[in-house]
């Protein structure tokens, strides 16, 4: 059997892939692959702004077993959404309003067709880790191991650049998230250890190791991110708005002295909105050379005035989230940085945190957060993993 298999991804979640296959098919699958998700160090609602973002790969991901089929027809188990079960055909694919996690595989295979229409269907099971609603890209991470299984089962040229615009592409023109293009991007390419300066401008990337005293904390808030698309696709049109006040295609061809010169022909809420990206580009260029050189404390303020601008100039955290990273930047000071991740309204924080302090970190949260906000914190220690593609 061809195997595309993450060396640290636990096992159990590749044998539960086959379990089920079997179980559902009555047969063993041709192969089994993965596609991790991701955290964001550094660099929110920068990527469909053109700019930089500073993403790792990590050890929860989307797994699948598929055998490929005669016909056009798809049959899609997906143990972790209710054990349903979704059957189309290739050639009549429509938006599911009932089963909502099914347009996740339609578009992304419409999208896949239209540089590969010879493919033919396939029978797959998918099952996953990733919390789904918390801001570590599940979605993402299920588009690239569609994409990572079709590539194997019918031996396509897909490099995982490729991949990862397909995967936009499905998000943005069936499902209706006009995200960028970091998420499928790092799912992946990511590298084992390192993470990844991405310039969403032209996909190029530099890859950053991460200190092997570091561990990616990230805690679940467990506020439900309720905003979803609405509040992200306003946000991207305020983006476009001073973009276009500038004449430029996206605000990455802006600089903080432009922008600051511009602020009394710009609504204020267009202001703090631009302001915030350009300084978080900024940002995370800087964390990345300060990861090069364990420059712990250079990280850890950047990571600070990321998350009071996210805060207050782009205003997609919460109440919850912002205790959240008060607490945990109480214990860690200048030896660890914190911050919100993801979209925002909701969702987690992530933490770099020294290897020796994670327990003191974890014993702070558990006994303050749910205190003040009554809500109990999930944590997730996580190391950088590969990506599907790379």
């Amino acid at each position: 059997m061809a195997q595309q298999f993450p060396e640290q991804q636990d096992i159990a979640q590749y044998d539960l892939a086959q379990i089920l296959f079997e179980q559902q098919f009555k047969r063993s699958p041709e192969l089994i692959c993965h596609a991790p998700g991701r955290v964001n160090l550094l660099g929110d609602h920068t990527d469909y702004n053109d700019g930089f973002v500073l993403p790792a790969a990590i050890n929860y991901g989307t797994t699948i077993a598929a055998s490929a089929r005669e016909d056009k027809l798809v049959k899609v188990y997906a143990h972790d959404c209710d054990q349903q079960t979704n059957e189309f055909n290739l050639n009549d694919i429509s938006f599911d309003q009932q089963m909502m996690w099914s347009n996740y595989v339609k578009g992304t295979l419409q999208a896949l067709m239209t540089t590969y229409p010879e493919i033919k269907g396939a029978d797959f099971v998918v099952t996953g880790n990733v919390p789904q609603g918390a801001g570590l890209s599940s979605s993402a991470s299920f588009e690239i191991a569609i994409l990572k299984a079709f590539s194997q089962l019918y031996q396509l040229d897909l490099d995982g650049i490729k991949a990862a615009l397909l995967g936009q592409q499905a998000e943005n023109n069936f499902v209706g998230c006009n995200c960028g293009i970091m998420d499928q991007l790092i799912s992946a390419m990511g590298q084992k250890n390192h993470a990844m300066l991405l310039d969403c401008k032209d996909l190029s990337f530099e890859d950053a190791p991460i200190p092997d005293d570091l561990v990616l904390f990230i805690v679940n808030s467990n506020v439900k991110r309720g905003l979803v698309d609405s509040e992200y696709n306003l946000r991207r049109e305020q983006c476009e708005k001073v973009a276009e006040h500038f004449g430029v295609s996206a605000l990455r061809d802006v600089t903080l002295e432009q922008l600051i010169s511009a602020k009394e022909q710009l609504e204020p809420l267009l202001f703090k909105r631009a302001h915030h990206v350009i300084t978080e580009n900024s940002r995370a260029i800087t964390t990345l050379k300060a990861l090069k050189s364990n420059d712990m404390a250079t990280i850890s303020v950047a990571m600070k005035e990321s998350h009071a601008s996210l805060r207050d100039d782009f205003e997609v955290s919460t109440k919850e989230m912002d205790g959240l990273v008060a607490i945990i930047d109480n214990v860690l000071g200048a030896d660890g940085g914190v911050r919100m991740t993801g979209g925002g309204f909701g969702g987690c924080v992530v933490a770099l945190v020294p290897t020796a302090m994670v327990e003191q970190v974890k014993d702070a949260v558990n006994s303050r957060y749910e205190e003040e906000f009554s809500l109990k914190p999930r944590f997730y220690l996580c190391t950088a993993t590969q990506g599907a593609f790379r």
